[in-house]
C-alpha cells in the first residue's frame, strides 16, 4: 500500500475545501463564497484498495487584521510539517496576485531539498476557458520560478521540479489526473485511518461547520468572519448549537426579521443531517472575540 499526507495550500477563496470534498467523494469541508471560510485544519481521507491519502484542508493564506486573522495563517503554515506532497493551488481565471506569490515561495522553501513534492494546481479552468488557462500555467510556472529564486537555489529547483495540474475542483475535471500525480510521488506504508473513515473532524464540530456554512450564505460584508458556531449540546437527537457574533446589531441579522434568517440556517443544516435530528440555533454575544486571545484558545483557534 502506497500511504501519506499531503497539504492543500493557497490564499482564500481559490477552492481549496471544494478540491479536497471532490478527491475524497464526500463533503468533508463546507465551502462558501466568502473569504477564509475554513478556519481550522480539516482532514479528508481517500482510501483506495492500494492507496491511503490523507488530505490536509487549510484556511487561505492572508494579511491578517485581527489576531483570528493571524492564528488562521499560523495553522495553515503549520501543514507544512510534516507531509508527502504540497499542492499550491492558484486560479485559472485570475490575476497572480501577492498571495499567490506567497504561497509559491512558501511552497518552494517547504519543499527544498529533501523536502515534500511540490504540484500546483491551477483552478477553475471552467471559467478560464482553454487559451486562458495555457496562458496562466505558464504565468504561474514563470512566478514559481522567480519566487523560489529569491528564497535559494535549493527553493529554485524545487520549484523546477514541481508538477502542474490544470482542474476544476468544481466540476472535477483534471482531479482525477491530480489524484494519479499525488499517488505516484507517495512511498509504501501502513493506511492511517479505518477505510470507513473520510475525516478526521468531530461529529459536534462538523454539525458546527455546517451552521456557520449557511450563515455565510446568508450574511454579507464584515459579519461572516464576526460568526462562531459550537455545539453546546447533544443529547440523542437533539442538538443544541450556539452561533456567537461580537455586537448586538449582528444578533440581530443573524436571526433575522421574525426569526426569517434562523429559521432558514437551521432547515438547510438539517437537512444534511440524520432523518429526526432536532436542531436549536441560539444566537449569544462574545464581544470582539476576533481579538481576545483568551476566547480565541477556548474556540480552539
Amino acid at each position: 500500500m502506497r500511504s501519506g499526507f499531503v497539504a492543500v495550500v493557497g490564499r482564500p477563496n481559490v477552492g481549496k475545501s471544494t478540491l479536497i470534498n471532490k478527491m475524497v467523494g464526500e463533503k468533508v469541508s463546507i465551502t462558501s463564497p466568502r473569504p477564509n471560510t475554513t478556519r481550522h485544519q480539516v482532514r479528508g481521507v481517500l482510501t483506495r484498495p492500494e492507496t491511503q491519502i490523507v488530505f490536509v484542508d487549510t484556511p487561505g493564506l492572508h494579511r491578517p487584521k485581527t489576531r483570528l486573522g493571524e492564528r488562521l495563517n499560523d495553522s495553515a503554515m503549520a501543514a507544512f510539517d510534516d507531509v508527502d506532497v504540497l499542492v499550491a493551488m492558484v486560479e485559472a481565471s485570475a490575476d497572480i496576485g501577492p498571495g499567490d506569490r506567497l504561497v509559491l515561495r512558501r511552497c518552494a522553501e517547504a519543499c527544498a531539498g529533501r523536502g515534500p513534492t511540490m504540484m500546483v494546481a491551477v483552478n477553475k479552468v471552467d471559467r478560464a476557458g482553454a487559451a486562458r488557462t495555457a496562458e496562466q500555467l505558464l504565468k504561474v510556472l514563470a512566478v514559481a520560478e522567480e519566487v523560489a529564486a529569491e528564497a535559494s537555489p535549493a527553493a529554485l529547483e524545487a520549484a523546477k521540479a514541481a508538477e502542474f495540474f490544470p482542474i476544476s475542483a468544481k466540476t472535477g475535471r483534471g482531479v482525477e489526473a491530480l489524484v494519479d500525480g499525488i499517488t505516484a510521488h507517495l512511498n509504501e506504508g501502513p493506511a492511517y485511518y479505518p477505510d470507513e473513515m473520510i475525516s478526521d473532524q468531530s461529529a459536534a464540530a462538523h454539525v458546527a461547520e455546517l451552521v456557520r456554512e449557511q450563515l455565510l450564505y446568508r450574511t454579507r460584508e464584515e459579519l461572516p468572519h464576526a460568526i462562531h458556531t459550537r455545539v453546546s449540546s447533544w443529547e440523542d437527537n437533539r442538538i443544541t448549537v450556539e452561533i456567537l457574533v461580537e455586537r448586538d446589531s449582528q444578533k440581530g441579522i443573524v436571526i433575522g426579521k421574525g426569526g426569517e434568517v434562523l429559521k432558514e440556517v437551521g432547515i438547510a443544516a438539517r437537512e444534511q443531517l440524520p432523518p429526526g435530528t432536532h436542531l436549536e440555533l441560539v444566537v449569544k454575544v462574545e464581544k470582539h472575540w476576533q481579538s481576545r486571545p483568551e476566547i480565541l484558545d477556548r474556540f480552539g483557534y
